[in-house]
């Protein structure tokens, strides 16, 4: 097997382990192993499959970047990334997905929620997308890539296991809100603003540490770093 065919398949086993292990099989694994045995079981599946995909990337072939990678375009990238720092730090304190039975649903999507109701896996996409834009290898593909279509598939699961789920709960929600960024806000459905100061702050002291880290741990220099450091 070539490198590109083994971090191909080590992607894609972490990608459908995740899709399985959250869906078709979280229920009846949970019965049989308890609550704390399959949060073991999909930590241990995840960083499995995030070590080969680590080894995978190693042994993968050099390659010419496809297309030329500016300022320009690194720029465009940081704030994409900016954005997904803002997304996660938002979408990790304050949840109104209704993880309760009786939880009603709120009068109105605020902060990251009136962007997108996936916050969370929409971060992972953006990741992907900038990575895949300033970086343009095969093998950023396969892995950036199939981070992206996880993300954007895990959302669309999160959908539909919600209305079937909690029907009458969900539809005002998704009502309020978009799949797509900015949807919601662009149809009137949804205003911006609301954002918590950990959403901001938080996420600008995201964005601010893993760019910088970027230099140490991979040899590039992203985001503001590539400008100022």
């Amino acid at each position: 097997m070539d490198g590109y065919g083994e971090l191909a398949l080590a992607t894609a086993s972490f990608v459908g382990g995740h899709l399985i292990l959250s869906h078709p099989l979280r229920a009846p694994l949970v019965k049989a192993l308890g609550a704390i045995g399959f949060q073991i079981l999909y930590a241990v599946a995840a960083f499995a499959s995030l070590w080969w995909i680590s080894r995978a990337w190693k042994a993968a072939p050099g390659a010419a970047p496809l297309w030329a990678v500016g300022d320009g375009l690194w720029a465009f990238a940081s704030v994409i990334m900016l954005i997904a720092s803002v997304l996660l730090m938002g979408s990790l304190i304050g949840n109104p997905a209704f993880p309760a039975p009786n939880v009603k649903a709120p009068a109105q999507a605020r902060g990251v929620y009136a962007i997108t109701r996936h916050p969370m896996l929409w971060s992972f996409a953006l990741w992907g997308i900038a990575h895949m834009l300033v970086f343009p290898i095969p093998a950023q593909f396969i892995v950036a890539g199939g981070f992206t279509a996880f993300a954007l598939i895990g959302a669309a699961a999160l959908d539909a296991k919600k209305a079937r789920l909690n029907p009458d709960l969900w539809r005002p929600w998704v009502a309020m809100t978009s799949y797509w960024p900015f949807q919601a806000i662009v149809q009137g459905r949804a205003r911006f603003g609301g954002f918590r100061p950990h959403d901001l702050a938080g996420g600008l002291v995201i964005w601010l540490g893993a760019t910088w880290a970027h230099q140490p741990a991979a040899g590039i220099a992203a985001g503001i770093w590539r400008w100022v450091g």
